[in-house]
């Protein structure tokens, strides 16, 4: 039936329309709440102003993730390593879509943040997007400490989002290194200004000819090594 399909249509956009205004109206409380509890006099406008944040005055969500990534990259080769900036590029990518998708703006003021936000993000990159669950994770992730540094640096009222908890990794069954794959790694010719190259793979050789872990074989210093009276060379703890 057209007609009771049209109605039926309206009916949902009603609905829709009212969660909206719902949801703005819990974030101006919201934003009128915190505005009280700094125990300053305020106006109407500075409500407005708290609620929908100034994008030429304030720092926003947009804003605080590019500050982010940006210092990230600043830092590569530094304290960084190259293969980290890209699942915060790609991060930041989707986040703006979303907000974009959700909310119909470019970018949020913190005050505008609820909980119920960071579980929309999350929906939004498993269905929409199709993101697996790492992928999901290693995004909501980045975002609570975008938003922890924002509480940090005073650009938020509130640590947002400092109780969800990310969803599980994904369990995998380790490999073990075959014997084909062990000698190729030993016997690979690698360049003499590759320092760093050589020092890894000579770190990762030692580990598996002693057994000694990972983290054991990075801290050892030359005060862990002893030679005896017989003049054999042991690594002592």
């Amino acid at each position: 039936n057209p007609r009771e399909s049209r109605l039926n249509g309206k009916s949902k956009e009603a609905v829709e329309t009212n969660a909206r205004i719902e949801k703005l109206l819990l974030a101006v409380n919201n934003a009128f709440n915190s505005l009280v509890s700094r125990k300053v006099d305020f106006e109407a406008t500075d409500v407005k102003n708290h609620f929908q944040g100034s994008m030429e005055t304030q720092m926003t969500l947009m804003k605080m993730t590019d500050v982010v990534c940006d210092d990230l990259k600043a830092r590569i080769g530094i304290d960084r390593a190259k293969g980290t900036y890209p699942g915060y590029h790609y991060m930041r990518l989707t986040l703006g879509e979303f907000i974009e998708h959700q909310y119909k703006v470019k970018d949020l003021s913190f005050g505008q943040l609820t909980e119920q936000f960071i579980h929309d993000y999350q929906a939004f990159a498993m269905e929409n997007k199709g993101y697996a669950i790492d992928t999901v994770r290693h995004h909501l992730a980045i975002l609570k400490k975008i938003c922890r540094l924002a509480y940090k640096k005073g650009y938020a009222d509130r640590s947002h989002f400092q109780h969800f908890t990310l969803p599980k990794k994904t369990e995998t069954t380790p490999r073990a290194l075959s014997r084909e794959s062990f000698e190729k790694i030993r016997d690979v010719e690698i360049p003499a200004y590759r320092k760093s190259h050589m020092l890894a793979r000579d770190m990762f050789l030692f580990g598996c000819y002693t057994g000694v872990s990972y983290a054991d074989v990075v801290s050892i210093t030359h005060t862990n090594l002893y030679t005896d009276k017989d003049g054999a060379l042991w690594l002592k703890y």
